[in-house]
């Protein structure tokens, strides 16, 4: 199977949703209609910055996702991509599919002026982490989650 990207589509509502449900299982997440909803809406839409691609095999049908949103980097006066969510079909693992999403993330955040694309993963993700390391550097950057004081 051959894979090429390309920005996602209305048409691409049930396909997305269905490896965006992959996505939020592999994380343990549960099932949440309105979230997935409301997310589709928001890569849909382009909305809070977010480009939303897709790797579609010959037939165009969705393989693999990947949602990018942008995000200022005062440290630099600049422009960055953070990566929020990746994700492959099972049956399509090991096609490619991931390595075409990071490609086509670095010549797109090029094109559009960012200085970096950003993203973390779970520590345990091997898989993930073996074609993450042959697209880019790891950092030495702990990451943390504050809870809003309500």
């Amino acid at each position: 199977m051959t894979v090429h990207v390309r920005l996602v589509e209305p048409s691409d509502e049930r396909s997305w949703a269905e490896l965006y449900t992959g996505y939020r299982s592999f994380y343990l997440l549960p099932d949440d209609r309105e979230c997935l909803a409301r997310t589709w809406a928001w890569v849909r839409d382009g909305c809070h910055g977010l480009v939303g691609l897709v790797a579609v095999s010959e037939s165009d049908r969705p393989v693999a996702l990947a949602n990018l949103r942008w995000f200022a980097r005062p440290s630099t006066a600049t422009r960055g991509l953070y990566l929020d969510d990746l994700f492959t079909a099972p049956e399509a693992r090991g096609l490619g599919a991931a390595t075409a999403l990071l490609r086509y993330s670095a010549e797109y955040a090029a094109r559009e002026g960012a200085s970096v694309v950003r993203w973390i993963t779970a520590d345990d993700n091997a898989p993930a982490r073996s074609v993450y390391d042959a697209h880019a550097a790891a950092t030495r950057w702990v990451t943390y989650d504050m809870k809003p004081d309500r």
